[in-house]
């Protein structure tokens, strides 16, 4: 049986019926074309960039951007091709480059369209689509009062990298000839910027940003500004450490990217490529029992919520870590069917993942307390992570911290482990949670990784 999804289908909006429109037109001429299945999907979106620097324009951007994106299969011979031309001509075309490209590509048994009973049937409204009515003048008064309000808040704020202002709305339409099409519009705003501070010769940088889907949920472009210019001025006087292993507690922004490492091990395509450090690790302990992360795709207003994923299959609750033992992978259904397993709704990745300490987590004092003697980081630079290993060595800097209390900031230093062993010897989490992103965490304290600085 087909399954036909039930709700607001696709974006009721000029663009989404065009969206929707051109999307079954493409399945029907690969219907025509031969094909034996296909999918299509077909997206525009808008928006507006403006960045601002020591209150001159730097850039004032328009964007806008459409595309259609086609899938055929010929049996388990798969092809694709897209085009930005939504002309029904190049449409024709773009069908015909993909069922060109099947015909000669070999047979792939774990090849084809998402089983139908992933479907998703009822799809809710999760209020993604505000649009922020932003006039370029408006947005650049916005930048240059938030890089203002920074550089407001001390004489040695004198410098600056820019503000910015940035919205964008995105209306994107799926179907495939299971009889699914469905779609919907989500907006995404944000206020950014980085300060220089400087005292004497010495320079150093920071910045701090807002982001929501409202506008209205944004933080005050002064607020914006005021944190990125006390966080430049907490980083004058920094200095090099010691070589040695001591405890280093991870901001909740750094957090969210080691974390994101973890994401990226559980991956069907990792997982069946054999190239992740928790292969195989469903089922086991990866992290302590405090540990708990939940997906939740269909908050309201989430910055990665979704009513389904890229494949059209429903996006559903569920615990990905519970006390420690990890549950389950990230699975779209081609890695699902190469595992034995089925698909959980993650084609294109995670929606809304909340990582969480069964006490609640610590508030930042009691975090630092915990932490004790050692190095609290605010920022990472470099790629030093190996996926197959879990070999971590990253340049970092932060603030020393001695009995529970910051002492003076840190720069070129690098903190190295394993992430492996890094997760097992997570010993506390901050109630700090940050929630500008897909992954939602607060500080994370690992009890000791090396140190490497002098």
């Amino acid at each position: 049986m087909p399954a036909t999804p039930t709700g607001p289908h696709t974006p009721e909006s000029e663009a989404g019926a065009q969206l929707a429109d051109m999307v079954g037109f493409a399945q029907a001429e690969a219907r025509r074309q031969g094909a034996s299945a296909c999918e299509a999907d077909a997206s525009v979106s808008r928006g507006l960039s403006v960045n601002v620097r020591l209150g001159e324009v730097e850039t004032v951007e328009y964007q806008r951007d459409r595309g259609l994106g086609i899938t055929v299969y010929f049996g388990t011979r798969k092809g694709s091709a897209s085009t930005a031309d939504l002309a029904r001509a190049a449409v024709v075309e773009t069908v015909g480059k993909a069922c060109a490209i099947a015909r000669y590509t070999a047979e792939d048994s774990y090849a084809g369209l998402i089983e139908p009973e992933a479907l998703a049937r009822d799809i809710p409204d999760l209020d993604l689509d505000h649009p922020w009515e932003l006039a370029p003048e408006r947005a650049i008064e916005l930048a240059r009062e938030c890089e203002a309000a920074g550089r407001a808040v001390d004489a040695r704020l004198s410098n600056s990298e820019g503000a910015a202002v940035n919205s964008q709305r995105h209306t994107g339409v799926y179907g495939n000839s299971h009889g699914f099409l469905a779609g919907y519009s989500s907006t995404s705003h944000s206020v950014s910027a980085t300060l220089i501070a400087q005292q004497g010769e010495e320079m150093q940088r920071d910045y701090w940003y807002s982001v929501a889907r409202d506008p209205a949920q944004l933080e005050p472009v002064a607020t914006v500004g005021r944190i990125a210019g006390e966080r430049a001025l907490a980083r004058l006087g920094a200095r090099r450490r010691p070589t040695g292993r001591a405890p280093v507690a991870f901001a909740p922004e750094m957090a969210r990217g080691l974390l994101g490492h973890f994401i990226g091990a559980i991956r069907g395509t990792s997982q069946y490529r054999k190239a992740s450090f928790l292969l195989g690790a469903a089922g086991s302990q990866v992290f302590p029992e405090f540990i708990c992360m939940q997906e939740r795709p269909h908050i309201p207003r989430g910055l990665a919520s979704a009513p389904f994923d890229q494949e059209g299959a429903a996006t559903r609750d569920r615990d990905l870590v519970a006390g420690g033992v990890l549950e389950g992978y990230v699975l779209g259904s081609y890695s699902a069917r190469r595992l034995g397993l089925k698909t959980t709704g993650n084609a294109g990745g995670l929606h809304n993942l909340l990582v969480a300490s069964a006490d609640g987590g610590l508030p930042a004092a009691q975090l630092l307390r915990r932490l004790g003697t050692g190095l609290l980081v605010t920022e990472l630079m470099g790629q030093g992570v190996n996926g197959v290993t879990g070999d971590y060595s990253r340049g970092a800097s932060g603030f020393w911290v001695e009995n529970g209390a910051i002492l003076h900031p840190v720069h070129e230093i690098t903190i190295a482990g394993n992430l492996k062993q890094m997760y097992r010897d997570i010993v506390a989490l901050g109630a700090d949670v940050d929630t500008r992103g897909g992954i939602q965490v607060g500080s994370v304290l690992i009890s000791e990784m090396t140190i490497a600085g002098e």
